[in-house]
């Protein structure tokens, strides 16, 4: 099988290439040729040399970095180079035996590439990582009311609404952008979408073009097997995550400064200082190095996700999980997949500071209750790890159906 994989970026620099470049790795070590298709370099050291998979790179700036805005903001409604050199690439290949995966493009591809992957009689698969699919701001989150968004995309209420984070005029050049996407650049009538949890699929499936189908994959995490960690002896608050409004660090701000709880935010972002604010005693550390996030977690009674937009997974609680560390999580947010309330960890009623108390108080003050949940949450986890191997057999699996409903077979 032949397998495209399409993402903004060569490197990480996130969740979504994390696993676009993971999985690509991981498909070309079970034998598949792989073709790492992006726009933004420089291609990963981990990437180069791997049997079975090539990567074109074209070296391009994306829209954020790019000086020249104008080229910037017309290159991400449709950047022509991308397409002109994706539809060289698919020219050799057998369309019957292909699958175009694509994981992102919103920063740099554009949905391009989806246009002419479809356009040539490719088997296309687009990965939800985020709801750039259908919603103009990729969150359905009004970042001026601080609060979720639950209008239908581009209806008249939806192109009206000063929701963007950075400005009115910002919103509706993604509004342009969304309309070209919906009407040139998503998979026709009856494609193919992976959803990565299964609370985000009823949020996107009614916006999806008529008889989309979701295949669920469930990312993965390369996680190291280590000790529980004793959590009843830590006494310590954790955040983990970009410091932006829609993640809601704010919240648990507040709620330690009620508390008079030691805290830990892990992260950088626009909303550090107004973290800072509410709660003067509070661990900003900036981004640190996976082993050193894993040794934060060490010190921690527990990890805190108060986000206010749905997320589609929330991957994070379960790395937490896997060290035996429970978490508090909302009940809006599809990180509640990972949480059984009161067993694994705890539910809050999303963007309430009242009940996020009440849950982060009983962890605090019931020491052998957090390590009771720390031990469930532990042994889930490691019962059925998400890993690599079993993502990419999982995603042979989806291929293998879709090129077989194709072929008739």
């Amino acid at each position: 099988m032949n397998i495209v994989v399409a993402t903004d970026f060569a490197y990480v620099n996130g969740g979504a290439s994390n696993i676009a470049l993971g999985s690509a790795k991981g498909l070309a070590a079970r034998g598949h040729q792989v073709i790492l298709f992006s726009a933004v370099g420089p291609v990963a050291e981990d990437l180069q040399d791997v049997p079975g998979l090539s990567h074109v790179c074209l070296d391009q700036i994306d829209v954020w970095r790019d000086p020249n805005r104008l080229r910037a903001a017309a290159r991400s409604v449709w950047n022509q180079a991308a397409a002109r050199h994706l539809a060289e690439v698919l020219a050799p290949l057998d369309a019957t035996r292909t699958i175009v995966h694509v994981h992102s493009w919103t920063k740099a591809l554009s949905s391009a590439v989806v246009r002419v992957a479809a356009s040539r009689g490719f088997q296309v698969v687009i990965t939800l990582h985020d709801f750039f699919s259908v919603c103009p701001n990729g969150t359905f989150f009004h970042y001026r009311k601080g609060q979720r968004c639950h209008l239908r995309p581009l209806s008249v209420a939806c192109v009206t609404s000063n929701c963007d984070a950075n400005s009115y005029g910002h919103k509706l050049w993604r509004v342009g952008r969304q309309i070209v996407q919906r009407s040139l650049g998503l998979p026709p009538p009856g494609g193919d979408f992976v959803s990565v949890s299964a609370a985000s699929e009823p949020i996107l499936k009614k916006f999806l073009p008529p008889g989309s189908r979701l295949h669920q994959v469930q990312n993965f995490t390369e996680m190291p097997r280590s000790e529980r960690v004793p959590v009843d002896r830590n006494n310590s608050l954790i955040y983990i995550g970009r410091l932006s409004a829609e993640k809601g660090p704010h919240l648990l701000a507040e709620c330690a400064r009620r508390l008079s709880a030691p805290v830990v935010f892990v992260g950088a972002g626009p909303s550090e200082t107004a973290v800072r604010k509410q709660c003067p005693w509070a661990e900003v550390t900036g981004w640190l190095s996976a082993v050193e996030v894993r040794d934060r977690l060490r010190a921690a009674r527990a990890l805190v996700f108060p986000s206010l937009w749905f997320e589609t997974q929330g991957l994070v609680v379960a790395e937490a999980a896997a060290m035996g560390v429970p978490s508090i999580v909302p009940d809006t947010s599809a990180a509640r997949d990972w949480v059984t309330h009161g067993v694994t960890g705890l539910w809050f009623k999303g963007g309430n500071i009242n009940d996020l108390c009440r849950q982060v108080a009983r962890v605090m003050a019931e020491p052998a209750c957090a390590a009771q949940m720390g031990q469930a949450a532990y042994r889930t986890f490691w019962s059925a790890p998400p890993t690599l191997d079993r993502h990419v057999r999982r995603l042979e699996d989806v291929y293998g159906s879709i090129l077989a409903g194709r072929n008739g077979a």
